[in-house]
């Protein structure tokens, strides 16, 4: 909004001219996400105490997490409304991967807003069953790739880390790996918070990742210099991620332990929706599992914990996600949450690393 209000009036009032800098947006983007997040964070906890939307702790979890009970729930609310209004705010609107990206963080954040009132508000303990949680998931993320596919600019090839030459054309099989993409991303996220801070240190982490890919991947020399797919318009989304990474350290705030909120599922689906959907855009669909490698892991653990249950009747780890794992290991809560973001820290480092080894 402020750069089609302002940026034309640089012909008179030179100092505008700075709008068209996407680096001068994504820092403002940024700090304005952090400022929505620190100023409504104290009311919304306040609301969400008073209208006691408090989170329920399941039996069969770690006794440690007991005392946890009736924490304030459903806070990604401040989260997405922290990213969209200053991307709205700072971005070209013009641009279609801009209102791609926030479709699907919407649909996914709306959908995962059903389930937590249904939940802690109607308390009906299943909310949205798998199923329906699914089928939404797949809707939003199929509108998403075939508004990319017949965008007639979209290149359907895949880029492979660690290999220049190599990137194999997909063509309409693109729309269904861009849909698995975004889902697995959204629900890796989702299986990731459990502990307080523990999904959203990475997140950050990879939301500042992939605003430097984007960047990279928009500007044409560089893109060709480091010989990565260059996509035009595709560094509008470092302001959006920009976006993700002050709202995430404004949620950090709150939720760093012990947690005054949690994000809930309206929090971590739209989250990693919005990851995998940038991830999609920029050509880093397998970069992402490089750089959201915390997430893979967590939702690999749950993998292997049902196949191995359900076939040999045998527990690989004491409980999964594997984060409860190490908690009936005897490792502290912050211990796990603060190596785990080590190693998202590393993880994202290798990542950037295949900018030049291709």
């Amino acid at each position: 909004m402020l750069y089609h209000l302002l940026y034309p009036l640089h012909t008179e009032y030179s100092v505008l001219y700075v709008f068209r800098y996407i680096t001068f947006r994504t820092i403002y983007a940024t700090i304005t996400a952090l400022l929505i997040s620190f100023i409504l964070g104290p009311w919304l906890i306040a609301t969400l105490q008073k209208m006691q939307i408090g989170q329920s702790i399941r039996k069969v979890g770690p006794e440690s997490h007991f005392v946890k009970e009736g924490t304030p729930t459903m806070g990604g609310a401040l989260i997405l409304l922290a990213i969209i209004m200053p991307t709205l705010l700072w971005a070209d609107l013009s641009n279609l991967y801009i209102w791609i990206t926030l479709l699907v963080a919407a649909g996914y954040g709306a959908i995962g807003f059903i389930d937590d009132y249904l939940k802690v508000v109607r308390k009906n303990s299943d909310g949205i069953s798998a199923r329906q949680k699914l089928l939404g998931q797949i809707f939003f993320a199929t509108v998403a790739a075939l508004m990319l596919y017949f965008s007639g600019t979209f290149d359907t090839t895949l880029s492979l880390p660690f290999l220049k030459n190599v990137r194999p054309d997909l063509g309409l099989f693109y729309i269904p790996f861009a849909v698995l993409v975004m889902v697995g991303s959204s629900n890796a996220v989702n299986l990731t918070d459990g502990l307080d801070g523990l999904a959203i240190g990475p997140m950050i982490i990879a939301a500042a990742t992939f605003l430097l890919l984007a960047y990279l991947a928009g500007n044409a020399k560089l893109a060709e210099y480091l010989q990565i797919n260059g996509i035009s318009g595709a560094g509008e989304l470092a302001i959006l991620c920009g976006a993700m990474v002050g709202a995430g350290l404004g949620f950090l705030w709150f939720n760093t332990y012990p947690a005054q909120v949690f994000m809930g599922d309206v929090g971590s689906l739209s989250l990693g929706g919005a990851l995998g959907a940038v991830a999609v855009i920029t050509k880093n669909e397998l970069v992402l599992v490089i750089v959201g490698g915390i997430f893979v892991i967590e939702a690999l653990s749950v993998i292997v914990q049902v196949i191995s249950f359900r076939y040999w009747g045998r527990r690989v780890f004491r409980m999964a996600p594997i984060h409860h794992h190490f908690e009936l290991k005897g490792w502290p809560e912050p211990k796990i949450i603060v190596r785990f973001w080590i190693i998202s820290i590393i993880l994202a480092l290798v990542a950037l690393s295949t900018l030049k080894l291709r």
